[in-house]
């Protein structure tokens, strides 16, 4: 683990406030994660709940004194700062940049460091954000809920400080992020490896449904359940007894038509008036934010999916395929207008919205079983209260009993005593 950076070393911007926390790699489904840590604990930290951060110099003493493995930093609504992360497009040896990730540098031309992997970039500005996608392909844009590891290693010939970029902001909104957005042709890291670019707006061909993802969205719109699909994706939560329980109904359809393709039903999801701070939000104890597991659950109770008429030249295939997602629908939700069937029957699979109570975690794991014991001791505490008001509310009433008994005899000396008009 490396020194942790010093605050000389910072933007102030970052180092005055008090959002930060630590983080260390945790394995997620076999594949390394950064997880948000407690400063000075072994606790996830989480994007959305300030109790867990702390000051710079709280957080950086931490990294010396417990098992993390760096800094990092939490971007909120209430500051003016905005993430920029630049994935696999540095060459350690050469310290240089793919043409792509330079072209964006120098558009931003703001503090900039290199990540914890070395193959990557961090830029720090301040700005707003346009409304939009944050996501395409190795760029990722963020102004909240969500940490930022930091390094400190300042990138020579870029400014030391965050700086005002509002309109360049605008312009890679519009150049990278946006629906009619272009790949860069040459996205392509100095190393010569490719650069993964399954999350861009328009399906590859080798998508389970290779549709763009605004034509998708239109055949679900006009499918026979249309009607509901868009009251959810325009965020109402009618008929549902939580939000939680909307939030799995959408992507439980949104996997139907992606073909249960997880990471296209989070980037649709993310469209939708249902997406809310929550979403990336860590809940479980194997770093799972409570998006990712709400997808994880959505698309593992998903037995069919849409077949598009392209795929097989039949027009019979796309009434028939949404007829079928109107089936998913009802089987996944319970609103009001529709009767649900036995959930445990669809697949042996729990489709309820996942829980935040370690509940997801197998019955012999070690968190299970304290989250288990927290569960006893929070009811044995809840039944202690309850016998102590009770034993309050018995000495009440005997004492009101006793209160009442000592006027009785007063009352019967009241009601018999002397009266001065006789009646001979």
């Amino acid at each position: 683990m490396a020194s942790p950076p010093p605050a000389e070393a910072l933007p102030a911007a970052l180092v005055d406030r008090d959002q930060w926390v630590c983080w260390r790699t945790h394995d997620r489904d076999g594949k390394p994660t950064k997880v948000p840590i407690i400063p000075g604990e072994t606790q996830f930290a989480s994007t959305t709940t300030p109790e867990t951060w702390t000051s710079f110099a709280t957080a950086r003493a931490a990294v010396t004194t417990t098992a993390v493995d760096g800094l990092g930093f939490v971007f909120t609504a209430d500051d003016p700062l905005v993430g920029i992360d630049l994935d696999d497009c540095r060459d350690p040896a050469a310290e240089t940049p793919a043409a792509w990730a330079a072209d964006i540098l120098d558009t931003l031309d703001s503090y900039t460091e290199v990540s914890p992997s070395g193959t990557g970039y961090h830029v720090i500005v301040t700005g707003e954000l346009p409304d939009g996608r944050n996501r395409a392909g190795d760029l990722e844009v963020y102004d909240r809920s969500r940490f930022f590891t930091v390094t400190g290693d300042h990138v020579p010939d870029t400014p030391d400080t965050a700086m005002a970029r509002t309109d360049a902001l605008a312009t890679l909104a519009d150049e990278q992020l946006s629906p009619d957005a272009d790949p860069d042709p040459g996205d392509t890291p100095t190393t010569g490896s490719a650069a993964p670019s399954d999350a861009t707006e328009s399906a590859p061909t080798e998508a389970p449904v290779p549709i763009a993802d605004d034509e998708l969205l239109e055949r679900a719109q006009n499918a026979a359940n249309g009607a509901k699909f868009s009251r959810l994706w325009g965020g109402s939560t009618s008929g549902y007894e939580s939000h939680s329980e909307a939030d799995l109904a959408l992507c439980r359809l949104l996997a139907f038509w992606t073909g249960g393709d997880p990471t296209r039903v989070d980037r649709l999801f993310r469209r939708s008036d249902l997406f809310r701070e929550k979403w990336d939000a860590v809940h479980y104890a194997d770093g799972s934010t409570y998006g990712e597991k709400t997808i994880e659950r959505a698309v593992r109770a998903t037995n069919d999916t849409y077949s598009p008429p392209e795929a097989t030249d039949s027009v019979d295939d796309q009434s028939s395929t949404a007829d079928e997602s109107a089936r998913l629908d009802t089987a996944a939700t319970t609103p009001t207008d529709a009767t649900p069937p036995d959930e445990s029957a669809v697949a042996g699979v729990d489709v309820l919205p996942p829980s935040e109570d370690l509940t997801e975690l197998p019955p012999t794991h070690p968190d299970r079983a304290h989250a288990r014991r927290e569960r006893i001791a929070e009811l044995t505490d809840r039944v202690e209260a309850l016998l102590e008001e009770n034993e309050r509310l018995r000495t009440a009433l005997e004492t009101e009993r006793q209160r009442r008994r000592q006027l009785e005899p007063a009352d019967e000396e009241s009601s018999s005593g002397w009266w001065p008009f006789s009646s001979e």
